[in-house]
């Protein structure tokens, strides 16, 4: 584990500030409780797990070297940010245009596991921020003394762990909450307000500056 992890008040330090991290709400977050809010718990879980896999893919990225590419290369960072952007927009879209149709309890857990797992994966995979995020935040952890591509892998995995766990947590809450929203006009509203939302986290995804946070 030597070579896996730094010396421990670096380890507690990067445990400490990966916690504070995970709890602020991002793009991620507002992803998952819109989810939750609008389809119940298990969608907003299944989403979990699908930002928590696309994150580790950004942390690898990291770990890799991609950001560097991206540092370097505005082209690059731009095509990914556009898509990613795109594709949040299109989800907005999506629900925007669907034709709810009348709504039970049971009517909140069908939709397929893999396509909210899938969705999840793409808007927090197609997010260079967050690679950018990784690279900037991981080196500040990583003991010279040891391997340092391993460390950063490590970390950066240690990191999408603690994040999976709040998110689940911010997931569980809102489906909570969701059980309160049975009423058909509310259902409705809620779905053109979730499909806004996400059309307008696509589009501040397109907008925001190139260094924000992930």
């Amino acid at each position: 584990m030597t070579n896996l992890l730094p010396a421990w008040p670096l380890l507690s330090a990067f445990l400490v500030a990966s916690l504070l991290l995970a709890v602020t709400p991002g793009p991620g977050v507002l992803y998952i409780v819109t989810r939750s809010l609008t389809q119940g718990r298990r969608a907003g879980l299944a989403s979990v797990a699908g930002v928590a896999v696309g994150n580790l893919g950004n942390a690898f990225a990291a770990a890799c070297g991609l950001a560097a590419l991206f540092a370097v290369s505005s082209l690059a960072f731009s095509v990914l940010k556009y898509a990613g952007a795109a594709y949040l927009v299109w989800l907005g879209v999506q629900m925007l245009r669907h034709r709810q149709e009348p709504m039970s309890a049971g009517t909140l857990e069908a939709v397929p596991f893999l396509r909210l797992f899938r969705d999840g994966f793409i808007v927090a995979l197609l997010n260079p921020k967050t690679t950018l995020f990784f690279a900037a935040f991981l080196p500040q952890f990583i003991d010279t003394s040891a391997t340092p591509m391993l460390q950063a892998l490590t970390l950066g995995a240690l990191f999408v762990g603690i994040a999976f766990v709040t998110d689940s947590l911010y997931a569980l809450a809102a489906g909570a909450f969701a059980r309160f929203l049975r009423n058909e006009a509310i259902r409705q509203n809620g779905r053109r307000i979730s499909g806004g939302m996400f059309v307008g986290l696509g589009l501040f995804a397109a907008l925001s500056g190139s260094r924000g946070q992930a």
